[in-house]
């Protein structure tokens, strides 16, 4: 591929190093999110997954968030994880929110010091990342902007700040984990603005697991999800309650919910007072490979958020080999296609016959799971990295085209 002209991205100050699509050279990336690891999450999670991996590549990056350290100190504090420098611009806040209206000033302070391109990663409420875009659309550097959430009912709100900022008509590369999460974003930006999607990206192999002996012969439901109202966790489990109401007595049923979440006392009183605390489990938090190993043992994969953006926990169980029972208005549906990867359901009573369905049915059960086993997603991570490559190079050409094409 052609290289680019280095006004697109200034002299060449740095060593070489891998390329960045088109761009020779080591790049210096600077994401900025409002959470990042220790907290657990979703955009947690895929923010330092993907910085972690262009580290790996070759690239000098570096990721700006609110959220603390597990140590007491707050302020800007600096540490490596993983080969990327987090600057942690934290203050005290209720709950340990990752909020710092203080934070702009740091940002410019470090955004400009020699970064090639900003990537934005945000949700319905994200001050801090947004404070980020507004700070390095200043300083006039190529900026990428991924929206990791559903807008939902905040889309009117959008529409009218739109109105006020004008963030949409901005040099800015748009993105999106989904369709789904696009599709509000578009309406918007309005048709000369182009939103891509730039999906969540997953370690195929990573979670390639193979059965593992049972203790029983019982179907083995399971969700992992946060324990939030958000996430839907109580209507799951009056879900569970109808499925095991229709399946036949002589079929043995277990499910098992992995999370953490302000929910969980909801949850449980509601599996006491129904006498389900036998046969449903609430597992907590678990690490990665713990999950991965109960994966081996469960036979399908429940997920009743309707607001589901992406669905990364659906997404490694369907790279399990467990079909995936989910909402069809969810981001989901970018993976999961009814009768091949899993069932859809349009409502809760749709996702309750789904279930029996496929707890009834073997044959149907056997072959999602082999197809899950044998056909890999599109989401793979080096998949995910040229798409992300090529977001960045469109940022650098809409900066280039506001600066008249001047370095």
């Amino acid at each position: 591929m052609a290289i680019l002209p280095h006004w697109l991205l200034g002299p060449p100050v740095r060593a070489p190093g891998a390329s960045l699509g088109s761009v020779t050279g080591t790049v210096r990336i600077a994401h900025i999110s409002d959470c990042y690891l220790p907290r657990l999450g979703g955009i947690e999670v895929q923010v330092h997954d993907v910085a972690s991996r262009q580290v790996r590549a070759g690239h000098d990056v570096l990721a700006l968030t609110a959220t603390p350290g597990e140590g007491p100190e707050r302020g800007h504090q600096v540490e490596t994880l993983d080969g990327v420098s987090v600057h942690r611009l934290s203050i005290p806040m209720p709950f340990e929110l990752p909020v710092n209206p203080f934070a702009p000033r740091l940002m410019r302070e470090i955004l400009g010091a020699d970064v090639d391109v900003v990537h934005v990663h945000t949700g319905v409420v994200s001050p801090f990342a947004l404070d980020g875009a507004r700070v390095a659309q200043a300083l006039l550097l190529p900026t990428v902007v991924t929206w990791h959430c559903l807008l939902g009912a905040a889309e009117p709100a959008f529409r009218l700040l739109d109105r006020g900022l004008g963030w949409a008509s901005r040099p800015v590369a748009l993105s999106a984990v989904s369709d789904v999460a696009a599709a509000p974003l578009r309406r918007i930006a309005g048709r000369g603005t182009a939103v891509a999607v730039l999906p969540n990206g997953i370690d195929v192999a990573a979670w390639r697991v193979s059965p593992a002996a049972r203790d029983d012969d019982a179907v083995h439901l399971v969700a992992t999800m946060r324990l939030a109202p958000r996430k839907r966790p109580l209507p799951l489990l009056r879900m569970l309650r109808e499925v095991r109401r229709l399946v036949p007595a002589g079929v043995p049923l277990r499910a098992s919910v992995i999370g953490e979440g302000p929910a969980r006392p909801t949850l449980q009183r509601f599996l006491t007072r129904h006498g389900m605390g036998g046969w449903v489990r609430l597992l907590g938090r678990l690490p990665r490979d713990e999950i991965r190993d109960l994966y081996r043992r469960a036979d399908i994969f429940l997920a009743p958020s309707e607001l589901e953006s992406f669905g990364i926990a659906a997404l490694e169980a369907r790279c399990a080999g467990l079909p995936v029972v989910a909402k069809a208005v969810s981001g989901i549906r970018e993976f999961v296609h009814d009768g091949q990867e899993g069932l859809l359901a349009g409502s809760d009573l749709e996702m309750v016959d789904a279930v029996v369905r496929l707890v009834t049915d073997a044959e149907l059960r056997e072959r999602i799971t082999r197809h899950n086993r044998e056909v890999e997603p599109a989401m793979s991570w080096p998949d995910v990295l040229k798409r992300t490559e090529a977001e960045y190079l469109r940022a650098i050409g809409l900066n280039a085209a506001r600066s008249g094409g001047k370095g």
